[in-house]
C-alpha cells in the first residue's frame, strides 16, 4: 500500500468474515462513505434488485471520488474494481466465519432484527439445505472463493490496485491501525 491513505477500497470475504464491520470501520477512519452492497441488492421481502438496476446504481456509486464498499456480487465487481485503489480480501479460517455467521443469524432471528429494506432473518432458514436460503451453508460452501479465486482474480484483473489478503482478526486490526497512521 502507498504512504497516502487510499480513498476507494473494496472489501470481500465469506459471509461472517467481517466485511461489513471492516468496511464501516475503514469508512469512519478515512471519513469516506460506506457502501453496503447487500443493502442495495436485497429489496423488501428479500427480493433481489434486477441486474440492470443493480449495475446502474453500482456505476453511480463507483463514480464517486471516495468510498469503502463491501459485498461479494460478481456482477458489479468489475465496476468497483476498475476504480479501486485497494482490494481487501478477508480469508479468515472457515470455522471462524461459519461460527460468526451462525451466531449473528441466531441473534438476528431471535431479535427479529430489521436488515435492509425491511428484511429480517428467519430462524427456520437455518434448517434449510438450500444455501441461497441458509446463510450458514452459503458461507461454508463459498468460503474457498476468498482463499483461492478472488485474490488471484483481483491480482490479475486489477494490476493498479493493491491486493491485501488478511487471514486473522489480528491482521485486520493491524491493517486498520496502519491505514489510520497514513492520515
Amino acid at each position: 500500500m502507498s504512504t497516502a491513505a487510499p480513498s476507494r477500497l473494496v472489501i470481500h470475504g465469506a459471509s461472517g468474515s467481517g466485511t461489513t464491520t471492516l468496511a464501516a470501520e475503514l469508512s469512519a477512519v478515512l471519513g469516506v462513505p460506506h457502501i453496503e452492497l447487500d443493502a442495495i441488492f436485497h429489496q423488501e421481502g428479500w427480493t433481489p434488485l434486477d441486474r440492470a438496476s443493480f449495475e446502474e446504481v453500482a456505476c453511480e456509486l463507483a463514480a464517486q471520488d471516495t468510498w469503502v464498499v463491501d459485498g461479494n456480487y460478481s456482477q458489479v465487481r468489475p465496476i468497483f474494481w476498475s476504480r479501486a485503489q485497494v482490494i481487501v480480501i478477508l480469508d479468515l479460517p472457515r470455522w471462524r466465519s461459519t461460527s460468526r455467521v451462525l451466531a449473528r443469524s441466531l441473534r438476528r432471528g431471535v431479535m427479529r432484527t430489521q436488515l435492509w429494506n425491511s428484511t429480517t432473518r428467519r430462524l427456520s432458514n437455518l434448517l434449510r439445505l438450500d444455501p441461497e436460503r441458509n446463510v450458514v451453508r452459503w458461507s461454508w460452501q463459498t468460503h474457498h472463493r476468498y482463499h483461492d479465486e478472488v485474490p488471484a482474480a483481483a491480482a490479475a484483473e486489477v494490476p493498479g490496485a493493491s491486493v491485501v489478503v488478511l487471514t486473522s482478526p489480528r491482521q485486520v486490526s493491524r491493517f486498520v491501525e496502519e491505514l489510520a497512521q497514513t492520515l
